[in-house]
């Protein structure tokens, strides 16, 4: 059974089982519920609510889904079904205890303390150094400073406009921009950071001309390559969509500014490498990448972010290969509406500007909400073909 815990990653930093995530994480984590009927293994789904019930029948029958819902007091019942969330941390695994599921079909607290350490900047840091050593045409740079007086002395060291990042938060989150020199509040934050999570990962700041990703999937000590992911981020390093493009013509998008040739040799070093930094790891890993422009050309920046968990590039390869026909395209999205309301009025006029054509269980053309709009909808995933 599939389960969507977008807050994953912040509970994973606070490793409290008692942690409380914001209100906005929660709130999302609730109306996005049903999104792993559209990238999960077919079974249930997690969700609780009529409305989710009443969507799960109507899009079911349109793209002959088998999954169904369960409710989170059933799921200690249903004992046969491994449960698979968006990532594990302390505190989903006292949620699930508290609703009677059985602590053996559950990760340990050392197994989820392992995780933690394995989801860390810090390795990425050191696998952007390792990839550069052998493809010196990869471009990035990037340090993990565990003292507050030396990474202070390397943000002077040099021009620009740094970014700064904790070594554990969620997508987008943990992230300051250094405009020029650092600034006193800034400085708390290093010396906060530093003091809570161990240190500190600090780059200079990059001309991007593409974000992307390569998606693997980890099992016994054995990296399998599942596909790319284009996808589009704010300055804030916000995630704001997906495209939703074959692998073919991701490759063909990237080979505009690089050779292809480049592009499997990364991932088949990545292949070996991911084995070897995370053998005890089961689940998804998505590698984030940049095309950036330099004095000498475009070049790969082969290791931004490691995401040891399901993600967003990952829904979207799977959902352009199962609803899609292969040379779709289109963009996957995850809204944010401030006004109640607003999520309802975009829905409808999607609705009628791009209506949905399904032939043979996948889209042609249209927009197609992946989770129930109402009036009150503040979060909303949708795709537009």
């Amino acid at each position: 059974m599939d389960l969507f815990n977008p807050e994953h990653d912040l509970a994973l930093a606070n490793f409290s089982p008692h942690y409380t995530p914001p209100a906005s994480a929660a709130s999302m984590a609730a109306e996005l519920a049903l999104l792993p009927l559209w990238y999960g293994g077919g079974g249930g789904v997690v969700a609780e609510g009529e409305e989710n019930r009443i969507y799960l029948e109507a899009v079911g029958k349109q793209f002959s889904l088998s999954s169904s819902l369960i409710r989170y007091a059933e799921m200690s019942s249903l004992i046969n079904e491994p449960i698979i969330p968006w990532g594990w941390n302390p505190a989903l695994r006292k949620q699930l205890l508290s609703c009677g599921v059985q602590a053996e079909r559950l990760p340990s607290m050392d197994e989820l303390l392992r995780l933690r350490d394995y989801s860390g900047r810090q390795h990425a840091v050191r696998l952007l150094r390792e990839l550069q050593a052998k493809e010196p045409s990869f471009c990035g740079e990037s340090h993990y400073f565990t003292s507050l007086d030396e990474l202070l002395a390397y943000l002077s060291s040099f021009p620009g406009d740094k970014l700064l990042k904790m070594p554990l938060s969620g997508s987008g989150k943990g992230l300051i921009r250094i405009l020029g020199k650092i600034t006193d509040k800034q400085t708390d934050w290093c010396r906060r950071v530093i003091r809570e999570q161990g240190g500190v990962v600090a780059e200079p700041l990059l001309r991007k001309a593409e974000d992307f990703a390569m998606e693997f999937c980890l099992e016994k000590e054995k990296a399998r390559f599942t596909g790319y992911s284009l996808f589009r981020a704010a300055a804030s390093g916000a995630y704001l969509g997906n495209e939703l493009l074959s692998d073919d013509r991701i490759e063909e998008r990237l080979s505009a500014y690089i050779p292809v040739g480049r592009l499997y040799r990364l991932r088949d070093a990545l292949l070996e490498k991911l084995s070897a930094y995370f053998p005890l790891y089961t689940g998804y890993v998505g590698v984030d990448m940049m095309i950036c422009e330099t004095g000498a050309g475009y070049r790969v920046q082969p290791c931004v972010e490691i995401n040891m968990r399901m993600n967003m590039g990952m829904v979207a390869r799977i959902f352009h290969d199962r609803f899609m026909t292969a040379d779709g395209r289109g963009m996957f999205t995850v809204d944010y509406f401030k006004k109640p309301g607003n999520a309802l009025l975009f829905h409808r006029k999607m609705q009628e500007e791009h209506p949905l054509k399904v032939r043979q269980g996948r889209i042609i053309s249209g927009y197609l909400a992946l989770t129930p709009v109402n009036g009150n909808t503040r979060y909303a995933a949708c795709v537009v073909v």
